[in-house]
């Protein structure tokens, strides 16, 4: 069993958290169940980073170390690996995918890799992954698609890396919204100031499930080449360690037989010949090399026949819809990207009773199921930052007010963080608006750069909160709000409604004031 978290000891200690982004699959609880029974020392946390729209939690609760549920917004898996290191208080981060198992020794064998890793001055270190091979016959072609995760460089099904380096590099780039590329795209970005070196750590990675045409639906990959190769050049396949590719193949076969299609309806029987016979061979040609390396079955085969004729056409249309994207959005999205949207409290989310203490006393503002909607439609996370120096005051206690967030809670929610200041006015505390230390406490709890969140509120202290953090403040005035404080807003960050404004967030016209999470 694995040592329990904070019990490492001697002068190699390694302190580690594990991130696991999820969809919620049931090998999640296998892959829990298999951290707790690993000997060695345990993570110090293991933040499970849910990506999507999942209700509940893991029905396993790891025994070695605190388990800590965050949720991603469905902004995929780069976003909630981004979100999952962010939080992590260690000087390493252990990647995991939710499908995999570790082994054993695995705890112990990773110590042995970190401790290594820091000795040489590597900033990662990556683990060998096992495929369990079919008994008595060659893979299918969704089993040669895991088995190829043996070979590959940096991938996540587990791979540790340092925070402070992903801190340099700023993470994950969220362009990729698959799981797919965007580890190797942070490896290569690492490893050309970095050493990141081979661990002796085994994580078994099962095969999964796949559908018929899994291999077509697959081709959606190509959109991320595109990426990197806009990002990286033409050359990034070698710099990553992998072969060329199949595109030129797969667009002759597209163009021939669109050629073959044209030249037919229009009465040109020899070219339409040439050029069906052309995608034929290609097709014929694509379609028996995969057969060739599977197991001798009519239904592997017709499915290698039948694939191989739809994932040219598939693997072309996304590489040029990639292309289209990398070069008119351009490669990286995080800078004009809205990781999460705070709101005020009173006189924005609801409607202000002074020193609310009553649960019943909760009305909803104008236009807030609205906005709300919107922005959980765009995946966007979202929080309440409030001052409710009530408490402070002694006009009411701590659990009434804790008791009208919950309502509030239960009627808009749930909301992702909650950060209240209870101090008075008077008090020399960091928190209350317009301080800065609510906006950017959200954001650490959040697991996101404080400088991609938007504060909306009804006065100038919610502005200038958020302005002081280094994040941006959008003002929607209320009958209760004064006109000097409007006027000493930008244009662009004055909202004529909850509506508007969470519209204006999303839009995101004005670059934020530079700023630490």
């Amino acid at each position: 069993m694995a040592a329990p978290a904070g019990e490492h000891t001697g002068p190699s200690a390694v302190e580690y958290t594990v991130v696991i982004p999820t969809v919620m699959r049931t090998s999640l609880d296998e892959l829990l169940r298999s951290i707790d029974g690993a000997d060695g020392p345990a993570p110090e946390e293991i933040i499970v980073v849910v990506d999507g729209p999942y209700p509940g939690e893991p029905g396993y609760t790891p025994q070695c170390a605190p388990l800590t549920l965050a949720r991603s917004g469905g902004r995929g898996p780069a976003a909630a690996r981004n979100i999952g290191w962010r939080k992590a208080a260690t000087p390493w981060v252990v990647f995991l995918d939710d499908d995999v198992r570790v082994t054993g020794g695995w705890c112990s064998a990773l110590h042995s890799d970190l401790a290594e890793a820091g000795a040489a001055g590597a900033a990662g270190t990556q683990a060998r992954i096992v495929v369990p091979r079919p008994a008595g016959r060659k893979p299918t072609d969704a089993e040669r698609g895991t088995i190829g995760l043996e070979t590959a460089r940096w991938i996540t099904a587990d791979m540790a890396y340092r925070t402070d380096v992903l801190a340099a590099v700023d993470g994950f780039d969220e362009a990729f919204p698959r799981a797919y590329r965007e580890d190797a795209d942070v490896g290569l970005r690492i490893s050309r100031t970095h050493r990141i070196i081979a661990g002796r750590r085994r994580t078994v990675h099962p095969v999964q499930p796949a559908g018929p045409l899994a291999s077509v639906r697959a081709q959606r990959g190509n959109r991320d080449d595109a990426v990197m190769r806009r990002k990286h050049g033409r050359h990034w396949r070698a710099a990553i360690g992998e072969g060329p590719g199949l595109m030129h193949r797969h667009l002759a076969a597209v163009v021939l037989g669109g050629a073959g299609l044209l030249t037919a309806s229009s009465r040109t029987p020899r070219a339409a010949a040439a050029a069906g016979a052309g995608w034929l061979a290609i097709t014929a040609w694509f379609a028996a090399q995969r057969m060739a390396l599977g197991p001798p079955s009519i239904r592997e085969w017709t499915r290698m026949a039948v694939t191989s004729a739809l994932i040219p056409p598939a693997a072309v249309a996304h590489r040029l819809a990639g292309e289209y994207g990398a070069r008119t959005r351009g490669p990286d999205r995080r800078r004009n990207r809205v990781s999460a949207v705070l709101f005020d409290r009173d006189d924005t989310l609801i409607v202000d009773v002074p020193y609310l203490g009553d649960p019943d006393g909760v009305r909803p503002a104008s236009g807030v199921y609205e906005a709300l909607a919107a922005l959980r439609a765009d995946s966007v996370l979202l929080g309440v930052v409030s001052n409710q120096s009530g408490v402070g005051r002694g006009m009411i206690t701590r659990a009434q007010a804790e008791a009208v967030n919950r309502r509030v809670d239960e009627l808009l929610g749930p909301f992702d963080t909650w950060q209240i200041c209870y101090h008075r006015p008077d008090s020399e505390c960091g928190c209350r608006k317009p301080r800065p230390g609510l906006v950017r406490q959200a954001a650490r709890e959040l697991g996101v750069p404080v400088d991609s969140c938007v504060m909306i509120g009804d006065i100038l202290d919610d502005v200038r909160a958020a302005e002081a953090a280094g994040a941006r403040g959008i003002l929607v005035p209320t009958p209760r709000t004064r006109p000097v404080e409007a006027r000493q807003v930008a244009t662009a960050d004055l909202a004529r409604s909850l509506v508007d404004a969470a519209a204006q967030a999303m839009r995101r016209p004005r670059a934020a004031q530079p700023g630490v999470a």
